[in-house]
């Protein structure tokens, strides 16, 4: 017989950790103020990327991500069968170009880093990443292909998630938490109080303002702000989009991607900045992000600017999820997934279904749990 499980948090990590704790036999509830517009999944790109992302000095954690990307064929098609949505999952690979000679240097660097983890990555001429995606500019000093790093349409992610949870049975209750009590015991803003037997907790950086958390075990997660940019195509009849593949970019040391979709238009991001829940668009931000994505890719000049906006990515001090249980009874967490919340989702949801579930977990796992 399974749990009533009550999940904090409306973004990809709860619904995805939701659907599948319903599918699995659980009653379940999805708190959150706005399900599916909730933190940071909204503004998105959606990149698969645990190759081109990696980070030196991170290892376990490319593991983790590696792991995670190979469950998205499997969960791309079973999300999309129960929602009757597409999702824009896109296996076409990405290449990361190098503007100068310098950062032409540091992708060397970085190439010869991933072989050394055995990852898959090519190291590519200019011309060849121009035949690989003829939009990008002549003066670039080549690259690196990865066939493996794919990417998915964030937005309509969340929306066949939201789907798939209502055809399965989750209910919602749009609200704020305001605190956790024994039992374990919701309190909402509005005061009233839900009661289950397992409460997970997956409200991204708005996990820090639930009271009650004391003794959780939960690290501090600090909120990264990104600026993220959407552009359209000149022509939205036109058969042939600017960009068949994900763009990743070095421009003077500085990262920029452009990330197409099925439509015709383009994502462009992202910043990473350290200020605290300042949310607004900076003019700065944005003119940064659209000089280094032009010196990449020339044509944005033609694109229509369609949206200019922010999130907020939950970061723990060393850049890893904590999932598992925590030090209070019946209270999971599913918390600091940074930049990787949405490459993450299948795997996360995975274990936790296994962890209410009392089943054993992969070392991996376990080494993730809060408590």
């Amino acid at each position: 017989m399974g749990s009533r499980v009550h999940v904090v948090g409306g973004g990809v990590i709860g619904l995805a950790c939701a659907w599948e704790l319903s599918r699995n036999g659980h009653a379940v509830t999805v708190v959150a103020p706005a399900p599916g517009r909730d933190g940071a999944s909204w503004v998105a790109a959606g990149m698969l990327a645990p190759v081109t992302e990696v980070q030196f000095g991170e290892s376990a954690l490319t593991a983790l991500l590696v792991d995670g990307a190979g469950r998205w064929p499997a969960f791309a098609a079973a999300l999309e069968d129960a929602a009757g949505l597409p999702i824009g999952y896109d296996t076409t690979g990405t290449v990361t170009v190098a503007l100068d000679a310098s950062d032409r240097a540091s992708l060397d660097d970085l190439l010869d880093y991933q072989h050394t983890l055995g990852l898959e990555a090519h190291r590519r001429s200019g011309s060849e990443c121009r035949g690989l995606v003829p939009a990008l500019s002549p003066a670039l000093r080549g690259g690196i292909e990865v066939p493996g790093d794919h990417q998915v349409d964030n937005r309509a992610l969340l929306a066949a998630l939201g789907a798939a949870c209502r055809r399965s049975g989750v209910a919602f209750v749009e609200s704020r938490v305001g605190a956790l009590e024994d039992g374990p015991v919701l309190v909402l803003a509005d005061g009233r109080r839900l009661v289950a037997d397992h409460v997970l907790l997956a409200a991204g950086t708005g996990t820090a303002s639930i009271d009650g958390l004391s003794g959780a075990g939960l690290p501090s997660l600090r909120p990264v702000k990104g600026h993220i940019l959407r552009l359209g195509p000149p022509d939205a009849t036109s058969p042939v989009p600017l960009l068949a593949r994900t763009v990743r970019g070095l421009v003077h040391g500085r990262t920029v991607y452009l990330v197409p979709r099925r439509d015709g238009s383009v994502v462009v991001g992202a910043t990473v900045e350290e200020r605290g829940t300042d949310t607004a668009v900076r003019a700065g931000a944005v003119h940064e992000l659209l000089c280094d994505a032009r010196a990449i890719v020339p044509a944005v000049d033609e694109l229509e600017l369609l949206e200019a906006a922010t999130g907020m990515r939950p970061a723990t001090p060393d850049n890893a999820p904590r999932i598992g249980w925590t030090g209070l009874a019946g209270v999971l967490a599913a918390v600091g997934h940074y930049r990787n919340g949405i490459l993450l989702a299948p795997l996360t949801a995975a274990a936790v279904v296994d962890l209410v579930g009392r089943r054993p977990v992969a070392p991996r796992i376990q080494a993730l749990a809060p408590a």
